[in-house]
């Protein structure tokens, strides 16, 4: 099933007046197709040596979210997560809020990389092929006042930015100093940095957040405020080397379950599917946003590599067609109990401490805990969108480093 879009912006009209001579276009188009012709051929040379002749060899990852992609990162801050979020991959807590693997997981084995340490997580880390700087809760915005009231992470974007920052000093200064080799083996070397994979999936919080406290029209003038601090946050990263960028856009944040049941029963804001339509229109708004942001970061970055990734496809698409894919209600979720008890929290009964029930068979739900995705969806979702067919350019990850020669 198409995910419905937004109608583009024809631009073309911006240009009529500023070539009036069809002779003067002619020369002007030859002279710059020659240009950028010129220029693609020095830049995917300068690209293609940092990849493989079939690919790329990424010697590292390193991935700024929250907690669709975080691997220990809140555990490690805060509190662990408890089972029964592992249960079914890993068989007990493994600082995900899922049941199993995260697509970051999968990423890294279809990379041939190991899974991320967490930045945050002292306990028995390896950073040789890169760490993971996301946080559950974390949102793109500097934290106020009212987001910090509803519970979301101080850990920010520009934080987890920061700390790669000091990670990659500290890097550097020990390789310097000349550190001993069993201390060499447990992180990057000073080159991977550039040669690395740079990976953000984060933003689902910003709206989710906005939600609960603005009205939706005041949600959608708050999207660009929230890409431009996106935006810098890339900026840094170049500045501090990186090259090769895989960004993943928002999910459809109105077929959560906890959105839906949340959200007013309203009939005629309701899509086929159950999800609450107009929420999703304003994911799909930042998404745009999003998209034309990278488009002017690649722009501004023609030394970089950036891919901008379709997730809210792929999940959408999923979700539309749940029990052909073998899944069940797509808005049902497999653990915790709306307003009871919730999967990655403690309750007392009868004087007795629990966690959250699951469901027994995992691999049926879309959703693991009414907001988050299931070890089977997620494998899911990353099957359909590490093959490039989702992305913009249409790359797959393996590749990601490589200047396409269209762009």
């Amino acid at each position: 099933m198409e995910v419905p879009t937004r109608p583009s912006i024809d631009i073309s009209g911006r240009w009529t007046t500023a070539w009036a001579s069809r002779k003067s276009l002619k020369t002007f188009t030859i002279a710059a197709l020659f240009a950028v012709a010129f220029s693609l051929f020095l830049l995917s040379g300068k690209q293609r040596t940092i990849g493989q002749a079939n690919g790329c060899d990424f010697p590292a990852i390193f991935n700024f979210g929250d907690s669709n992609s975080d691997k220990g990162g809140k555990s490690a801050a805060f509190h662990r997560i408890p089972l029964p979020n592992g249960n079914s991959f890993f068989q007990k807590p493994a600082g995900r809020c899922c049941n199993g693997k995260v697509i970051i997981d999968f990423i890294a084995e279809k990379l041939g990389l190991p899974y991320l340490s967490a930045y945050l997580d002292s306990i028995g880390t390896n950073f040789q092929h890169g760490a993971n700087f996301a946080t559950g809760g974390s949102i793109i915005q500097p934290l106020d006042a009212r987001m910090f009231k509803l519970g979301y992470s101080p850990i920010t974007l520009d934080i987890q930015v920061s700390q790669f920052e000091q990670f990659k000093d500290r890097v550097n200064e020990l390789y310097k100093e000349g550190v001993n080799s069993d201390i060499k083996r447990k992180l990057p070397r000073p080159e991977d940095f550039s040669q690395a994979l740079y990976i953000f999936e984060v933003g689902q919080n910003d709206l989710d957040g906005a939600f609960k406290s603005m009205t939706e029209k005041q949600v959608v003038e708050s999207i660009p405020g929230i890409i431009s601090q996106f935006a810098q946050a890339v900026k840094r990263l170049h500045q501090q080397g990186a090259g090769t960028f895989w960004i993943h856009n928002t999910g459809p944040i109105g077929c959560l379950p906890f959105q839906v049941l949340e959200y007013p029963p309203q009939t005629d804001n309701v899509d086929q599917n159950g999800c609450i339509r107009s929420r999703n229109e304003v994911a799909q708004e930042f998404n745009r946003q999003l998209k034309e942001r990278v488009i002017q970061l690649r722009m501004q970055f023609p030394d970089a590599a950036m891919t901008y990734v379709d997730i809210y496809s792929a999940k959408y698409s999923l979700i539309s067609d749940a029990k052909k894919h073998g899944f069940a209600n797509a808005l049902r979720y497999c653990c915790g109990h709306y307003r009871d008890n919730l999967c990655w929290r403690k309750k007392v009964v009868n004087g007795t401490e629990i966690l959250g029930t699951s469901c027994r068979n995992t691999s049926a739900y879309i959703s693991w805990d009414g907001i988050h995705y299931s070890h089977a969806a997620n494998l899911w979702v990353a099957n359909k969108v590490l093959d490039g067919l989702l992305s913009d350019p249409p790359t797959p990850i393996t590749e990601a480093c490589l200047m396409p020669l269209h762009l």
